[in-house]
């Protein structure tokens, strides 16, 4: 039997609770915020592992902002106890602008500042990031179904998450430094940039991306009902408190995705 079996249905539960009391919160103290930290040491230390042949020890997060409610800091503090072993490291967007101009090329840093809209910028991030240092990325709103070093293996080059669908979806994506499909898939996302292959997020640089490039290849997975699950501690209402426009699809509405030069 999966152990997940048994924890997913009581994260969830517990996950929903506290997510229904912060509408009571929030309706009487509709100004409190919690900091989430731009870097987080681990709760338990253990020799690094060697990223020439795992992933290491890192989490990686993005966000508008780092002063977020009350479910999104509880989504946070759940995900570090279920990763006691793990760095954490989080970047707000103008410092994912910083990190892309201050480690690739010029031509990357034209095709990550024509994107206008925050999400597809997270989308290109996540994969130059794991490019360069390797690691685990996970959405804001994602959290972990079962204790990490015990789902990623010591060998592991990567991990990918598999949905309903079938499918493989980003948000939830480990990797080793410069790993081979992780550098396509970002090739990739850079030519449908200069291209303007799309106007749609998720085919321009989102999981539409991933399975294009993936499709043909024997890659590792992970379900996502036994690794991360999303929206169970956060909706999109506490997520976008502090943003009027709201969730990217809304944005992608109104503006379009690639800036016009």
């Amino acid at each position: 039997m999966r152990p997940t079996i048994i924890s997913r249905p009581i994260i969830k539960l517990v996950a929903n609770f506290t997510k229904i009391c912060s509408y009571g919160l929030y309706a009487i103290v509709p100004g409190i915020r919690f900091e989430i930290p731009s870097q987080s040491d681990p709760l338990i230390r253990q020799p690094p592992r060697n990223a020439e042949v795992g992933i290491p020890n890192i989490i990686w997060q993005t966000n508008y902002t780092n002063r977020v409610t009350l479910p999104v800091y509880l989504n946070y503090l759940f995900n570090r106890l279920m990763s006691p072993t793990f760095e954490y490291r989080f970047m707000v967007s103008k410092e994912r602008e910083a990190f892309v101009r201050n480690n690739y090329s010029s031509d990357v840093l034209r095709a990550y500042e024509r994107l206008q809209i925050g999400a597809a910028q997270a989308d290109f991030w996540r994969l130059l990031v794991l490019q360069k240092y390797g690691g685990v990325y996970l959405d804001i709103d994602a959290h972990l179904l079962w204790p990490l070093h015990r789902i990623i293996k010591s060998d592991d080059s990567e991990m990918f998450l598999k949905i309903k669908t079938g499918e493989i979806s980003n948000y939830f994506v480990a990797s080793r430094p410069d790993n081979a499909n992780i550098k396509d898939i970002s090739r990739q996302v850079q030519l449908n940039i200069e291209m303007r292959a799309s106007d749609n997020v998720y085919n321009l640089t989102g999981p539409g991306v991933f399975n294009s490039v993936l499709n043909d290849r024997s890659v590792n997975t992970g379900y996502y009902l036994d690794v991360c699950n999303q929206g169970n501690f956060t909706n999109e209402y506490f997520q976008y408190l502090d943003k009027p426009q709201g969730k990217w699809t809304k944005a992608q509405s109104s503006i379009s995705v690639i800036r016009k030069d």
